[in-house]
C-alpha cells in the first residue's frame, strides 16, 4: 500500500536537513544533504508506518501543502512510501508426488523455496 505525507526539510547551519512530519508525531529523521534527507524521509515514514500496521493503529490523515506553515530555512516536499503487508497468508498449491518426495529428503521448505522465486519473478 502506498502512502504520501508531506514531510518538512529544515536546512541546518551545517547544510544538513532535520526531517519532520506534522501529520505524523515522533516521526523524525536526518539527512547530511537534500538528496540523503529525501532518502532518510522515505525510510521514517516508512518505518514509523510499518510500527502503526503492526500495533493496528489507525493511519491519520495527510495534510495538504498548502496547510503547512514554513520558515525562511524550510521547504514542504510530498515523501511517497510503500508499505508491503508481511503477514503470513495461508495458500494452498500443488506440486507433483515426485517432486515433493526430492524436495522433503533434500530437507527444502517449499513455502522459503516459493517465495524466493516469486521474489526473484516479480522483482
Amino acid at each position: 500500500m502506498e502512502y504520501v505525507y508531506p514531510a518538512i526539510f529544515h536546512k541546518n547551519d551545517d547544510e544538513s536537513y532535520t526531517i519532520t512530519y506534522s501529520d505524523l508525531p515522533g516521526c523524525i529523521s536526518e539527512g547530511k544533504s537534500l538528496g540523503n534527507a529525501m532518502y532518510m524521509a522515505q525510510r521514517a515514514l516508512s518505518q514509523w508506518i510499518g510500527y502503526m500496521n503492526d500495533n493496528n493503529r489507525e493511519m491519520p490523515h495527510a495534510s495538504s501543502i498548502g496547510d503547512i506553515k514554513t520558515d525562511e530555512n524550510e521547504l514542504v516536499n510530498f515523501i511517497c512510501a510503500e508499505v508491503k503487508d508481511k503477514h503470513a497468508v495461508k495458500r494452498t498449491v500443488s506440486i507433483p508426488k515426485w517432486m515433493d518426495d526430492k524436495a522433503a529428503k533434500a530437507g527444502l521448505s517449499l513455502s522459503r523455496v516459493l517465495q524466493d522465486a516469486l521474489n526473484e519473478r516479480l522483482a
